[in-house]
Order: structure tokens, then C-alpha cells, then sequence
């Protein structure tokens, strides 16, 4: 496993229109300051076409979206860990709701991934996943119920004791795997709630990504961290 600290907050930007071009650098700047002027560590990630442009203007923490379980050579519009590692990528998602793996490969890529001093965040949906994908050794699992992600209602109404069951059964395994927690996660008090019920961190997107002011809503977000 690496050694790279699991970032408090993580923020998905996915493949929204407001990360278009140069606006994901500009949200990365944006992250950047939050942590600066909080001490709160945040991480970003964006699309894949902009690591390299973030890793080079900025100095907040890069992860990768997703990577595939593939070596380098003939794999044609996939993205390997050493790609990845060599364009700046401290990190990367594997296995998100929206870029599903088996667990086979999962465990390929968590490998590869280490290989390649990328710090891993496998996605999941339940804790019986959860517990599946923290045998591979990740760095840390993301508990995210699929039908909360981009929603109005945060996990930690709607679900809390997926996430105080994901953080013991994750723990019964290997404790010095780290559970972060998303799917609907917008203000402060989520926030607070995911750490009271056992979270390290936090997985966002949309609230932050598709927001007026990115800015306010992340100070939101971090307040009572």
C-alpha cells in the first residue's frame, strides 16, 4: 500500500459541462484555497484531460476518476496506472457507481495501482461490497448508495447505519483502511453526521461541481470538520 494521506474531502467532477476546458482548473484553484485557508485536506478529480493542466498549475492533491486493469501497451482508450502516474496523479477512484468493475479486477488495478505509488479509493454500494473490496487492500473504501448519488437526500439520513456498518465491517478486516462516505452529502451538518457515524471523509460531486459559488459551498461543507 502507499503511504499518501486519504484526503478529508474528495471532489468528483466527473464529466459535467462546468469542467469543461479551463473552468476544471479554475474549480481546482478554487479547492486549492479552501484547503489552504482551512487546513482541511481536499483532493480533486477531474476529467482525465486535465491532469496533467492541474498538476502543473496548482499544488492541490490529483486523483483519477478511473483506471483500468491494464498494463501498459495495446489498450487502446484505456487508462493504466503508469499513465496515470505519469501525467501527476497522486490517486484514483476505482469502481465508482458510473464505472462499475469486477471484483477481479478491482483487485488487479488496486495492485497496479500500488505498484505505481497511487493511493487507492475503491467505490462501493453496500457493506457486503465494502467488505469484499477492502480483502484487495485498498487505501480506503467509499460507501456511496447508488440511488442518493446526485440527490437531494444525503446517505446520512436516508442510510446512516450503512455507513457506521460499512466502518465495522471495513475495520474487522484491515483498520488501517480508511471509509469515506457520499451520495448526496451538501452542507455542513451532512458533513459532521458522516464523521459522527465513523467516516474519515467525504465524497462529493455535484453539490460543489455544479454550484454558484464553489467557494462558499465547500467552507459549507468543511465547517464543523
Amino acid at each position: 500500500m502507499t503511504d499518501s494521506r486519504i484526503p478529508t474531502v474528495i471532489v468528483n467532477f466527473k464529466a459535467y459541462s462546468e469542467v469543461e476546458g479551463d473552468r476544471a482548473l479554475h474549480l481546482a484553484r478554487i479547492c486549492h484555497n479552501v484547503a489552504e485557508q482551512t487546513g482541511i485536506s481536499i483532493a480533486v478529480c477531474p476529467p482525465a484531460t486535465a491532469i496533467a493542466q492541474i498538476v502543473s498549475s496548482t499544488d492541490v492533491p490529483v486523483f483519477a476518476q478511473h483506471v483500468d486493469p491494464h498494463k501498459p501497451g495495446a489498450a487502446t482508450g484505456r487508462l493504466t496506472a503508469q499513465l496515470l502516474h505519469g501525467a501527476g496523479a497522486v490517486g484514483t477512484l476505482i469502481n465508482h457507481s458510473e464505472r462499475r468493475l469486477r471484483l477481479a479486477d478491482i483487485g488487479v488495478a488496486v495492485d497496479r495501482c500500488h505498484s505505481n505509488q497511487l493511493t487507492t479509493v475503491v467505490c462501493t454500494d453496500t457493506t457486503a461490497t465494502s467488505a469484499a473490496a477492502a480483502s484487495l487492500k485498498p487505501n480506503a473504501i467509499a460507501i456511496e448508495p447508488p440511488e442518493l448519488i446526485g440527490g437531494d437526500i444525503s446517505v446520512t439520513d436516508a442510510q446512516p447505519e450503512i455507513i457506521e456498518n460499512t466502518v465495522k465491517a471495513v475495520q474487522k478486516i484491515d483498520d488501517s483502511i480508511e471509509v469515506l462516505c457520499g451520495a448526496g452529502i451538501k452542507t455542513g451538518r451532512d458533513v459532521k453526521r458522516a464523521v459522527e457515524l465513523g467516516a474519515s471523509g467525504v465524497l462529493l460531486a455535484s453539490g460543489v461541481v455544479k454550484a454558484a459559488d464553489p467557494a462558499a459551498v465547500l467552507t459549507d461543507l468543511i465547517q464543523y470538520l
